[in-house]
C-alpha cells in the first residue's frame, strides 16, 4: 500500500513507536517472570537484562540473514546493471 505525503510518519515518530514496543514488550515479560515465579526481585532482574540480550540477539539474526541471498533485490539489481553496462558498451562497439 502506497501512502500519500500527508500519511507518511516523521523519523520521531517511529523512534517513539519503536521505544514503546520494547518498553511494552520488557514490561510484559516482567509481568509474566512475576507470575511465574511470585518474585519480584527476579521479575526486575530479567526485565533489566531481557532487552540487553534481545538486541544482541537480533543483531546476529540481521547478521545471519545478510549471508542468506533469498528474496533479496540487491543481487538482482546488480546482475541488471551489469547486463545493462554489456548493452551500452556493445552497442558503442557497433555504431
Amino acid at each position: 500500500m502506497v501512502r500519500s505525503a500527508a500519511m507518511r510518519e516523521s523519523q520521531l515518530r517511529s523512534v517513539l513507536k519503536a521505544l514503546t514496543y520494547r518498553l511494552t514488550g520488557t514490561l510484559t515479560t516482567m509481568i509474566v517472570t512475576y507470575a511465574v515465579t511470585g518474585e519480584l526481585a527476579v521479575a526486575l532482574a530479567v526485565g533489566g537484562i531481557e532487552p540487553v540480550v534481545k538486541i544482541v540477539v537480533y543483531y546476529l539474526h540481521e547478521r545471519a540473514w545478510q549471508r542468506v541471498p533469498i528474496g533479496t533485490v540487491r543481487d538482482r539489481t546488480r546482475r541488471m546493471r551489469a547486463r545493462f553496462r554489456l548493452l551500452a558498451r556493445h552497442r558503442r562497439q557497433a555504431s
